[in-house]
C-alpha cells in the first residue's frame, strides 16, 4: 500500500529491493478465459497487457494519413540550445532517493557528476538536441508492477499498475525537452483553455469550478444539464505517437525539438524482470507511466479532442 502523502515511496523500495513483498505472483486469466500455467507465462501475459502494440493493419484512412504526415520534414526555426543553468535547474529538481533505471545511477550521483563536469554534461545534451537523437540506452524502460489497492485477489492483469523507471540521464533529457515544448505550446496559445490536467497553475479544482459555473449559468437560464464523465482506459499506454507528432507540427514546434521528440518515439524497449526471469519487448505506442514527458505529450494529443466543435 502507498500513502497519499508519498505514493511513490513503495515504488522506490520495491525497485531498490528494500521491501520484502510477501505476495506471491499468481496465475492470471487471459481475455479468452484460459489461465497462465507458470511464472514465465504470467510475465508474458503481463508484458502483453502493459505494452500494447501499434498495428498498422487496422488503420483507417485517417490513421494512414497521420502516419504519412509524420514523415514530412518540418521547416520551422530551431530553438536555442540548452543553457548550463537550465540543465542545473532540472538536475536540482531530481530526487536523491528516487529509484534509478537499468544503469543504477541515482539523482544524487548525477548531481555530483554535473558539479564536476558541467560543461561536458551541457554539451552532451546540446549534442542530442542538435542531432535530433535520444540515445538508445536511454530508451530502455524498467517496468515495476504495483498491485492496485483492493485488487490483490484479482486474476486479471489490470490488477497491476506498471510504473516505468528510466535512467536518470534520460529523465533529465525528458524534463528539459518537455519543458521547452510546454513553453512553446503555451506561449503560442496552442493549448485549449479547457485543458486543466498537468497544466501549470491549474488543477482539478479549477476544472470542477469551471463545471460549477457552467451549470449555474445554465440552470439560471432554464436550460437542462447533462453531465457525462469518461474514464479513458489505459490512457497513457494508448497514447498514439503519430497523433502527438502531428499536433507538434500543427503547433509550429521548433525543428530541433520536434526531431528530438520523433527520435524519442522510436526503438523504445520495455523490460520486465521477476524471479530471475527477464522479458524484453519493443514499444510502439504509449507514454511510460511515471515518465517526465508523458503527461505533457498526453496533453498535446488530447488537445485535439478539446478543440472539436459540437453541434446542438
Amino acid at each position: 500500500m502507498t500513502s497519499s502523502t508519498n505514493p511513490w515511496n513503495q515504488v522506490y523500495k520495491l525497485a531498490a529491493g528494500k521491501r520484502r513483498n510477501n505476495t506471491q505472483l499468481t496465475t492470471l486469466r487471459r481475455p479468452d478465459g484460459s489461465t497462465t500455467k507458470d511464472i514465465r507465462e504470467t510475465l508474458q501475459h503481463m508484458m502483453e497487457h502493459f505494452v500494447p502494440e501499434d498495428r498498422d493493419n487496422d488503420d483507417t484512412a485517417y490513421h494512414t494519413q497521420a502516419r504519412l504526415q509524420t514523415q514530412e520534414p518540418v521547416d520551422t526555426t530551431d530553438d536555442r540550445g540548452f543553457t548550463m543553468q537550465e540543465i542545473r535547474n532540472v538536475i536540482g529538481s531530481l530526487g536523491n532517493k528516487k529509484a534509478p533505471g537499468e544503469d543504477g545511477i541515482t539523482g544524487e550521483i548525477y548531481k555530483s557528476v554535473f558539479e564536476i563536469f558541467p560543461r561536458y554534461i551541457t554539451a552532451l545534451y546540446n549534442g542530442c538536441l542538435r542531432s535530433g537523437v535520444f540515445p538508445t540506452r536511454w530508451k530502455i524502460t524498467k517496468l515495476i508492477p504495483i498491485t492496485k489497492p483492493g485488487k490483490e485477489h484479482s486474476e486479471d492483469a489490470t490488477k497491476f499498475r506498471p510504473i516505468s523507471l528510466v535512467n536518470t540521464g534520460a529523465k533529465l533529457l525528458e524534463k528539459i525537452l518537455i519543458n521547452r515544448i510546454n513553453h512553446h505550446v503555451i506561449s503560442h496559445d496552442f493549448m485549449n483553455n479547457n485543458q486543466f490536467g498537468f497544466t501549470p497553475q491549474r488543477s482539478t479544482t479549477d476544472a470542477a469550478m469551471a463545471v460549477k459555473n457552467f451549470v449555474t449559468e445554465g440552470l439560471a437560464a432554464g436550460d437542462v444539464m447533462v453531465l457525462v464523465s469518461l474514464d479513458v482506459k489505459g490512457a497513457f499506454d494508448a497514447a498514439w505517437w503519430p497523433a502527438i507528432l502531428n499536433c507538434l507540427q500543427a503547433s509550429g514546434c521548433p525543428k530541433n525539438l520536434y526531431n528530438l521528440t520523433k527520435n524519442y518515439f522510436s526503438q523504445r524497449t520495455a523490460i520486465l524482470s521477476i524471479n530471475n526471469i527477464r522479458l524484453q519487448k519493443q514499444v510502439s505506442k504509449g507514454c511510460p507511466q511515471g515518465s517526465c514527458c508523458g503527461p505533457g505529450f498526453w496533453n498535446i494529443q488530447y488537445n485535439t479532442l478539446l478543440n472539436l466543435k459540437y453541434t446542438r
